[in-house]
């Protein structure tokens, strides 16, 4: 592994979910994740969020050696915890290419494109039809 584990050393990248997106910074630390200006605990709420955007850390083996601040706004907080999760994917292949293939394979990399489908005219949402009358 050849990462630059200064203290000055920053790495940034940007993850999105649904209509959130994750400004992420990623510094040699000790493994604390804040989220607008909060732990990440008390930002989401739900542990399963937390450990949801935590998982690209374990599954690189980085776990407790670097510090994310991100900024997120847009959506709701399982989508900003998905975009988290996403931006933090992509800035550790920037600090260690090696790790990409096992993110990778974990499907960390890849954004998730499920968006909400848009309603159509004539319909009353996106595919719910009007009930129909045969007399």
């Amino acid at each position: 592994m050849s990462t630059d584990t200064t203290a000055e050393a920053r790495y940034r990248a940007t993850g999105k979910r649904k209509s959130s997106i994750a400004r992420v910074t990623v510094t040699p630390g000790t493994g604390q994740i804040t989220v607008n200006g909060q732990d990440a605990d008390d930002y989401f709420g739900r542990k399963a969020l937390v450990t949801s955007a935590r998982q690209p850390l374990v599954t690189a083996g980085f776990e407790g050696r670097y510090d994310v601040a991100a900024l997120l706004n847009g959506g709701g907080v399982s989508g900003q915890a998905g975009a988290l999760r996403h931006g933090i994917a992509r800035a550790l292949c920037e600090i260690d290419p090696q790790v990409r293939g096992e993110l990778k394979k974990a499907g960390m990399l890849t954004r998730d494109d499920r968006i909400k489908e848009r309603k159509k005219a004539g319909l009353k949402g996106a595919r719910k039809r009007p009930q129909f009358s045969k007399r």
